[in-house]
């Protein structure tokens, strides 16, 4: 895959609407051998973000919906610290805004990998091999949507047949969706599929005839 077209994509989808959106990109699995490269880049294009005015264009995040998240999501950053986690960037809080942070060294039992954590961070963790992470991304209780970086046939093909997800999105983020997309997920993301054709249908009654001749 190429390395800065996944950093950048994956800066966007871990901040945009500073994390409060159900497709955030909340846990990134990086192959080992290109990790401290992704790491390095991708913290680079963290710090240019800038906080400030959502009015403001030139704004890429921007304060919580309300102080009371952004103090859930500051506990639960200390939390994976307290529990031997690493911060790379990030993690203060200044009243309803959160800083963007990135998160590595954690365990799949913290709440910031194992709940939707709605709020401008994100998890960055190494993987030996393909199959690794799609484990990785299995483990947890959530199965939105996925995005998977890579311009191997194979890899495509096993991320789309074996990931539990609603929805795999190659060469780009979960952030992804178009209004046309039977969107929605499975385990504790939800039933059901939304979008025109299936929200139509929600509205529509069925008639059935039956002929016995």
């Amino acid at each position: 895959a190429d390395i800065e077209t996944a950093v950048a994509r994956c800066v966007m989808g871990a901040f945009a609407y500073s994390g409060q959106v159900c497709i955030h990109t909340q846990r990134i699995f990086v192959e080992e051998k290109v990790f401290n490269r992704f790491i390095n880049r991708f913290i680079e294009k963290v710090k240019q973000l800038k906080t400030g005015d959502p009015i403001d264009p030139a704004t890429d995040l921007s304060a919580m919906i309300d102080e009371i998240n952004a103090r859930r999501v500051e506990a639960w950053i200390k939390e994976a610290v307290d529990g031997g986690a690493r911060v790379l960037w990030g993690g203060k809080r200044d009243g309803s805004v959160v800083e963007p942070t990135v998160i590595t060294q954690t365990s799949a039992d913290m709440k910031v990998c194992d709940l939707e954590v709605f709020g401008p961070v994100v998890v960055i963790e190494p993987y030996l091999n393909f199959e690794d992470a799609i484990e990785m991304i299995n483990a947890g209780r959530y199965g939105l949507q996925a995005g998977v970086f890579t311009n191997n046939i194979s890899e495509m093909n096993m991320a789309f047949n074996r990931l539990e997800a609603g929805s795999v999105i190659i060469n780009d983020v979960p952030t992804f969706r178009v209004d046309h997309m039977p969107y929605g997920g499975i385990k504790d993301s939800g039933l059901g599929r939304e979008g025109v054709r299936y929200a139509i249908g929600e509205m529509m009654e069925p008639k059935i005839l039956i002929k016995n001749i």
